[in-house]
């Protein structure tokens, strides 16, 4: 049986716990987090004794084989090397870390570990980009030159730590962006990107006085607190010739909210959101084809389960790992280089 602490028991906590809890091979051990009540409250719902306040207490105890690292972006780097210097597996929620220097400071400290260290980019095990993935491998859409991707909601800023930079690293970008920019180029086949050019626009600010129309807040939102942006759009290219698109928003004068992902290749398509559909074409003629699944749109709830069940088994040594510190870091390097390019109003290489 496997011992797992979770390390961090806000909001995102819930879907590993449920996750670990519904795994028949996971007793969940310990429980880290710096607002005792809410530790307290976790403790109880998820039947969990052992509590603590301090990460490094809950890695000293030998009754924790791997932990979920699930606390704000800027301690990612810090409990996740703890983490391996302890002898833990790690499984690190998106983004890896707050800078490029952190993120490769991770990856030294795994290369010389012999644990698991897995990054949450829960995308990646979602039922259909799993199937999609299996068509790309099997080259039935070709070279994947173009993908084009949106998460923009038109009020959704969390606020809390969310929109705390000092905290997060940033706003959509690094908070719903990161999904979007992974997803693309993992199913694109992880080319290396040479150049970025992006856009970050703090014009709206969080919008705290809109009436009629609920949104998700953070546990500790505080309508004062935003200094992060607004929207971002980014044009990333890559060294094979293919280039992404993305733009993300937490707030924007939009109709309604919009989740999309597209991918375009010489030998056909794909739309993953807002639900997989492939194009085609056959005898001359252009076919749009809609996969016979039960689940055509992304499943938070099986996405998670089966990020998981990922780690339980890379662990147990009977899979190789899918979401590697390695592309964390190389993710990390074009999330920056966003921001570094909006700052500067100039494209970045890499």
């Amino acid at each position: 049986m496997l011992k797992v602490g979770v390390i961090g028991v806000g909001s995102i906590s819930e879907l590993h716990l449920d996750s670990y809890k519904e795994h028949e091979e996971v007793t969940i051990t310990a429980l880290c987090d710096l607002n005792e009540t809410r530790l307290q409250e976790k403790g109880s719902k998820y039947g969990v004794s052992q509590l603590y306040t301090s990460y490094q207490e809950l890695l000293d105890q030998s009754d924790v084989d791997a932990v979920s690292i699930c606390t704000w972006n800027n301690s990612h780097a810090e409990i996740a090397i703890a983490a391996l210097l302890a002898g833990k597996h790690v499984l690190v929620e998106k983004p890896l870390s707050m800078t490029v220097d952190e993120a490769e400071a991770i990856q030294a400290t795994a290369n010389q570990s012999n644990k698991v260290i897995q990054v949450g980019f829960v995308r990646r095990h979602g039922d259909n980009v799993k199937l999609l993935k299996e068509f790309i491998d099997q080259n039935e859409l070709g070279y994947l030159y173009y993908a084009k991707a949106s998460i923009l909601r038109r009020l959704g800023n969390p606020g809390g730590w969310f929109s705390d930079s000092k905290r997060s690293g940033g706003g959509p970008l690094i908070d719903i962006g990161v999904h979007m920019i992974d997803l693309c180029w993992y199913l694109m086949g992880k080319p290396k990107p040479v150049s970025v050019s992006g856009n970050t626009y703090h014009v709206l600010g969080n919008r705290s006085h809109i009436n009629n129309l609920s949104f998700y807040k953070a546990a500790d939102y505080d309508p004062s607190l935003n200094d992060v942006e607004d929207l971002t759009n980014a044009l990333i290219r890559f060294d094979n010739g293919a280039s992404l698109f993305v733009d993300v928003s937490f707030t924007l004068n939009a109709k309604q909210d919009e989740v999309r992902c597209q991918l375009f290749g010489d030998q056909g398509g794909a739309e993953i959101e807002p639900e997989l559909s492939l194009v085609s074409e056959k005898h001359n003629t252009i076919l749009n084809l809609e996969p016979q699944i039960d689940q055509l749109s992304f499943d938070f709830n099986s996405a998670f389960q089966n990020e998981i069940n990922h780690f339980i088994q890379q662990i147990k040594g009977e899979e190789s790992n899918m979401a590697p510190v390695e592309d964390g870091v190389e993710v990390m390097r074009m999330l920056r280089a966003v921001y570094e390019s909006a700052e500067s109003g100039k494209e970045v290489t890499l």
